[in-house]
């Protein structure tokens, strides 16, 4: 079992920036990858950011590239999100997520944080 716990969520303007944590537990040695999932109100969740736990590799969906930037540190097993620039079209509840093996489904998810950006 992995748990997760995010935190960083909060009200801010457009152009604004946050930051997101993501801390894991439990057995955490046999993570491939963790990600970046977020929903809003009606709409299907989304996946906003990937990061492979041992080489780093990042993955971004256009919305987000080049505004947010994922990272994780080994030694306190989290990952961050950063978010720059900041729209009203990314409030939403952003969930962290362990992906155990490649090309499968990601097997954890932390319980969300909100962000909500007011224009």
């Amino acid at each position: 079992q992995v748990q997760l716990v995010e935190s960083g969520g909060g009200l801010v303007q457009a152009g604004e920036s946050l930051r997101l944590s993501c801390v894991a537990s439990g057995r955490t040695f046999s993570t491939y990858a963790m990600g970046w999932f977020r929903q809003a109100p009606g709409k299907e969740r989304e996946f906003v950011a990937g990061i492979t736990w041992l080489r780093g590799t990042t993955s971004y969906p256009n919305s987000v590239k080049g505004r947010f930037t994922i990272s994780r540190d080994y030694t306190k097993n989290t990952v961050y999100l950063q978010m720059n620039s900041l729209k009203p079209e990314d409030t939403a509840v952003y969930y962290c997520a362990v992906q155990l093996r490649s090309g499968v489904a990601y097997d954890y998810w932390g319980q969300g944080t909100q962000v909500t950006v007011s224009s």
